[in-house]
């Protein structure tokens, strides 16, 4: 890196990051280490194999644009592969260094974007949002960033004319925009503060000011409002550090540093993250936590802190370049670039509870469950590889018998989850409150008298043993209820001990006392079993899903202890 390119990063890093304090010098930062170097010429791997996929007939209205992967040419995408290229064209490691090709790319993706941008300055996500000042913030995240990459570099100007057009266009939308979610709020800030730090402007700290007004959304717990462990919280965090740097607030960064702490207690062992409490579109989905590096790699270096570092090599170890997702800001921030502090063992022998989520986090080395309150899926079981990511139940009765309970009681080492139902049945409407019509819209339900009236209670009781957990079924009250237990597991493994159910794929009953589930080294075992008929989809209850899973069946009074281990 010349001195020309430093003393302009330089001068960014120093609006950028004022908390970290490193005294480095030139020739410290002008040194990149080997990792930020490898993610470089992945990058440039990436743009190898995927030649320039603009639109480049003339005539097509959205030439220089990128299309989806649906093939609709947009303005978020382009914006992607804009920071993807300015990457490579700013990095002298880089086979693309200054590329005179590359910026001729990025110059006519730019211009797609001010013809994309509507008179307002918004963009949209032609998939659900148009003219969403939250969209155009995510795309001002990528294409500010690209904007500082390249100013240094010779041969850049015609491209930057309008990527600044774009940007301070944005600048406006934002400056006056809405928002749809409680995240929105600080993409739009942090947003604010890029362009602030590029092109000072009261008017984007008075904004990001008005939003900050609302306070951070963090639960006891360590959660934001979303709970989105796999998808919105890493944004969140990465967020409020850019606000707490751009607005100079070192105290927004007690929120991140409270959700990196109850993020360690989220790890499964092969290093994916608890997705199942989220309230978002990562519900129950496979994520590691590879999107939250860049704020335990900030707060590691910046705090000393051994914990966050070790969360920084499990990381590494678990999601294949990890590091990548933030490739931009690790080139803007070169304090980054420093060694992590030693690192401390991190939680795996612990049983921790997050109320405000609602769930139980029980580890164990190298297995651990889940327990989940208001869902369905009341308890996720992992060991290793091998996942069995839920488990239901429910019974046929009256079309509602789907278990799922409002709480998690605790009694000792005992965690108890409860639901009762009632099923009634309906007397003549009372005869002075008939409507003259007979119009059953004037004549509610709930006003009618009950009779034989069925109830079914639920209790499931969940506890430890040495090798795994002990789940205790117990549903009583009304006699001669069919019940079904679905043991759900990740597609991929091995089932044993069971026998397919003829007509459902997927669908298994219990041939022996104990099943089996494995995947690559490691095995889940179920036992005793239990197959007292064969209605694997009851009335009422959720729609199978697209997984391997075990059904044990009963009749009330149902009383049964499953073992996994």
């Amino acid at each position: 890196m010349n001195r020309r390119n430093f003393a302009q990063l330089g001068a960014a890093v120093i609006g950028l990051s004022p908390f970290l304090g490193f005294a480095m010098t030139e020739k410290a930062i002008a040194q990149k280490p080997a990792w930020l170097i490898d993610l470089i010429r992945l990058n440039d791997k990436q743009i190898s194999d995927n030649p320039n996929p603009q639109i480049t007939d003339s005539a097509s209205p959205h030439v220089g644009a990128i299309s989806d992967g649906e093939g609709i040419p947009n303005a978020l995408s382009t914006g992607g592969y804009i920071s993807l290229w300015a990457i490579s064209v700013s990095c002298p490691e880089s086979t693309y260094y200054a590329s005179p090709n590359l910026l001729q790319y990025i110059e006519k993706g730019a211009q797609y974007l001010t013809k994309a941008q509507h008179s307002d300055g918004t963009i949209d996500l032609l998939s659900s949002n148009f003219h969403s000042p939250p969209d155009t913030a995510f795309s001002v995240d990528n294409v500010a960033i690209a904007y500082q990459l390249i100013a240094p570099v010779k041969g850049a100007e015609k491209a930057l004319i309008p990527l600044k057009k774009y940007l301070l266009k944005a600048g406006e939308a934002l400056i006056v925009g809405g928002i749809h979610t409680p995240n929105h709020r600080w993409v739009v800030a942090a947003a604010l503060l890029k362009l602030n730090a590029i092109w000072p402007d009261k008017r984007y700290v008075a904004r990001a000011e008005e939003w900050l007004l609302e306070h951070i959304d963090i639960d006891p717990d360590g959660q934001y409002t979303e709970k989105s462990a796999g998808g919105y919280t890493a944004i969140v965090n990465r967020m409020l550090i850019e606000m707490a740097k751009g607005l100079k607030k070192p105290e927004i960064l007690d929120a991140v540093r409270k959700n990196l702490n109850m993020t360690m207690y989220y790890v499964h062992p092969n290093g994916e993250v608890v997705t199942e409490a989220s309230n978002r579109q990562d519900k129950g989905t496979i994520k590691f936590l590879n999107s939250y590096y860049y704020s335990y790699r900030y707060l590691a270096l910046l705090d000393k802190n051994g914990e966050f570092a070790a969360m920084c090599r499990l990381i590494e170890k678990s999601s294949a370049d990890a590091n990548s997702e933030h490739l931009n800001y690790f080139l803007l921030e070169p304090e980054l670039w420093e060694e992590l502090p030693s690192v401390k063992n991190l939680p795996t022998n612990y049983v921790k509870t997050f109320p405000y989520s609602g769930i139980v986090r029980i580890r164990r080395g190298q297995w651990d469950a889940t327990i989940l309150s208001n869902n369905p899926g009341f308890l996720t079981f992992h060991k290793g590889n091998a996942v069995m990511q839920g488990m239901r139940i429910a019974a046929s009765f009256f079309g509602k018998g789907q278990f799922q309970s409002s709480y998690i009681e605790q009694d000792g080492n005992k965690w108890i989850l409860k639901n009762a139902l009632e099923g009634p049945y309906y007397q003549p409407y009372p005869k002075d409150k008939i409507d003259p019509q007979g119009d059953l819209s004037k004549m509610p339900r709930t006003v009618r008298p009950k009779s034989e009236v069925q109830n079914l209670s639920y209790q499931v009781d969940i506890s430890e043993h040495e090798e795994g957990i002990n789940i205790d079924f117990d549903i009583k009250g009304t006699v001669g209820v069919p019940v079904t237990l679905e043991l759900i597991f990740r597609p991929g493994g091995k089932l044993k001990g069971v026998n397919p159910v003829i007509g459902k794929p997927n669908s298994h009953l219990f041939a022996d006392k104990e099943g089996s589930y494995s995947a690559g080294e490691d095995t889940i075992k179920f036992n005793p079993g239990m197959a007292l008929h064969k209605g694997v989809n009851l009335r009422g209850a959720l729609p199978t899903l697209d997984a391997p899973t075990v059904y044990l069946t009963g009749i009330t009074p149902f009383k049964h202890t499953l073992k996994l281990s």
